[in-house]
């Protein structure tokens, strides 16, 4: 059977949204909440390959609850970059909130309570590769909402109650509005897709997480600094492969620019040339990932023998496309 016969025959997501399980105490999560609100959120903003962007123009406000390198007034999701994601100083004063969080089994990149205010309606938009096929999920737990607060994803509206816990795959078209007199908050959770989460689906999602086209990312796994040290290489990239949400296609035709892998600390970088850096995370097998980001683009060092080089992987599901490219070993 062809590759595309085997995908025509994998099982589709069964919905755009589905509520998972548990459920949460929408008391303790509102009164969390309320000791929070003491100042005014900045707006939300957008995150691309140039880092943290625009603002968004409607009344769209966040807290950043977890963010690339645990900054509390970053109200972007983040991404690819220097600094992997951590806590802020915010999630200290909400115990009930790290509490949730800590019921997820799978690593967790931007936690955000969003508050989408009275009479604001957002624009029609996808976030590119936020779904499974891409081994990104993003979660929802309503803190407060009203009548009025719409969810619209992918044409169907949803009405998602305080407590609730949910999925929605974010790169389908979807926008948020509330018409309401009252805020509508939301902790929204993002994270990489892992056995452990596929658990928390209902039952008749399973099939899809066993034979659907997911991407599953492996755990980290340490090195020392004598492993790191051993792979500092130079090789050559297609100039767009640091760019995560586009579908560019790995090929040697593409310009190319020359990339320096490094140790950086207790961690491994990737620096492209304008002073772009980017952390690693380690896989297994001398292959990284960004941090910041899934395993929907890796690269894995392969050091010794008479030629080094380099595998460049981009991923969706169970497609996997490779470019393999001559590297230069660094004096240790």
């Amino acid at each position: 059977m062809s590759s595309s016969a085997a995908l025509l025959n994998t099982p589709p997501m069964p919905a755009e949204g589905v509520r998972l399980k548990p459920a949460f105490d929408a008391g303790r999560l509102l009164r969390e909440l309320t000791s929070v609100r003491e100042h005014t959120w900045e707006q939300q903003r957008v995150y691309t390959e140039d880092g943290v962007g625009a603002a968004t123009e409607v009344d769209w406000r966040c807290l950043a609850l977890r963010s690339p390198g645990g900054d509390g007034d970053r109200t972007d999701p983040g991404g690819p970059g220097p600094r992997d994601f951590a806590d802020t100083v915010w999630l200290d004063r909400i115990p009930y909130v790290r509490e949730v969080l800590d019921s997820i089994p799978a690593p967790l990149h931007a936690v955000r309570f969003m508050a989408l205010g009275p009479d604001t309606v957002g624009i029609d938009h996808t976030d590119p590769k936020y779904g499974p096929r891409w081994g990104v999920a993003r979660l929802h737990v309503p803190v407060t909402t009203n009548p009025d607060a719409v969810l619209v994803l992918d044409a169907v509206e949803h009405r998602w109650q305080p407590g609730e816990f949910w999925f929605g795959d974010f790169s389908r078209t979807h926008r948020v509005q509330n018409t309401g007199t009252e805020p509508r908050v939301h902790l929204v959770i993002d994270v990489l897709v892992t056995p452990g989460l596929a658990a928390l689906f209902p039952q008749d999602w399973q099939a899809y997480f066993s034979d659907g086209e997911i991407l599953f990312n492996r755990q980290e796994c340490p090195q020392t600094p004598d492993e790191r040290r051993r792979l500092a290489t130079r090789f050559p990239v297609p100039a767009t492969f640091h760019l995560w949400e586009a579908d560019t296609p790995l090929s040697a035709d593409q310009p190319q620019e020359t990339a320096t892998l490094a140790e950086d600390g207790e961690q491994m970088t990737l620096r492209l040339p304008g002073d772009r850096v980017f952390a690693l995370v380690h896989l297994g097998d001398n292959e990284y990932r960004l941090a910041g980001w899934s395993e929907e683009r890796t690269l894995q060092v392969f050091p010794d023998g008479p030629e080094p080089r380099v595998v460049l992987r981009t991923r969706e599901g169970s497609r996997v496309h490779e470019l393999t490219v001559t590297a230069e070993r660094l004096a240790a």
